[in-house]
């Protein structure tokens, strides 16, 4: 008789234990989230100042690299304005440089400066000296036409000034006439009325300068005309290292 197979119990089935939670690093490639308002500082639209976009060091460039860059110069306000720059005009190996303020209407529209009433008599005040305008080289503190003809702002001749030292720089010129009290007191970095500032050398730089009336003023009172006579005479005696 054969005997009872043994009774083998069945094993139950184990529950795998959870695993313990592990965090995953973010992806390399995925953006991290992005910040909530408790994050970021609260700024007002007003309190968006924009930049002028910086004036590039134009201190090497030669004649034709200097005219693009006033050409396409953002630097300033004004170029939203005008209708063309005013490089300027003249004999780039000139021993007279004319520096006036800024182009008016005339200037903008023509892109040269002192074209208008006020050039033709500059015109006839340098020929009375026996200088044709080509001889000279006749350039302006501002290369943008200001809106209504208004002073240049400061910050506007401190965007522009580069220019018209790399333009200076390669004229070399032997005397440096001012025309007006604003171009006066840029170049000379003084408030001096002009009538004090006549008379007398002063210096731009390493080159000798004469101020002088603006030819717009000369329209407005001809009676100062025997006075800006003189002062020219001054500036060719000047240029001949005849004055000290």
């Amino acid at each position: 008789m054969e005997k009872p197979l043994p009774t083998v119990s069945r094993a139950r089935a184990v529950e795998p234990e959870p695993l313990p939670a592990v965090s995953v690093p973010p992806v390399a490639d995925e953006e991290p989230p992005l910040p909530t308002d408790d994050f970021m500082p609260s700024v007002e639209i007003d309190e968006v100042v924009p930049q002028a976009a910086p004036v590039t060091d134009v201190s090497r460039l030669d004649w034709r690299e200097l005219r693009m860059a006033v050409a396409s110069c953002t630097a300033c306000e004004l170029h939203k304005t005008r209708t063309q720059t005013v490089f300027g005009v003249g004999d780039p190996d000139a021993e007279w440089m004319i520096i006036g303020e800024a182009p008016g209407a005339d200037e903008d529209r023509q892109g040269e400066p002192f074209v208008g009433r006020a050039g033709q008599l500059l015109n006839n005040m340098l020929k009375a000296i026996g200088l044709a305008r080509e001889q000279v080289f006749i350039a302006n503190i501002l290369k943008c036409r200001p809106p209504d003809n208004r002073n240049p702002r400061p910050e506007e001749v401190a965007r522009c000034e580069a220019f018209l030292q790399r333009q200076v720089a390669l004229v070399k010129p032997k005397i440096i006439l001012a025309v007006g009290g604003v171009a006066a007191h840029n170049l000379l970095k003084v408030d001096t009325p002009v009538s004090r500032l006549r008379g007398r050398v002063h210096h731009y730089d390493d080159t000798p300068l004469v101020v002088t009336y603006h030819p717009a003023y000369l329209l407005r009172k001809p009676s100062e005309k025997a006075k800006s006579w003189a002062d020219l005479q001054f500036a060719a005696a000047v240029a001949k290292g005849e004055q000290p």
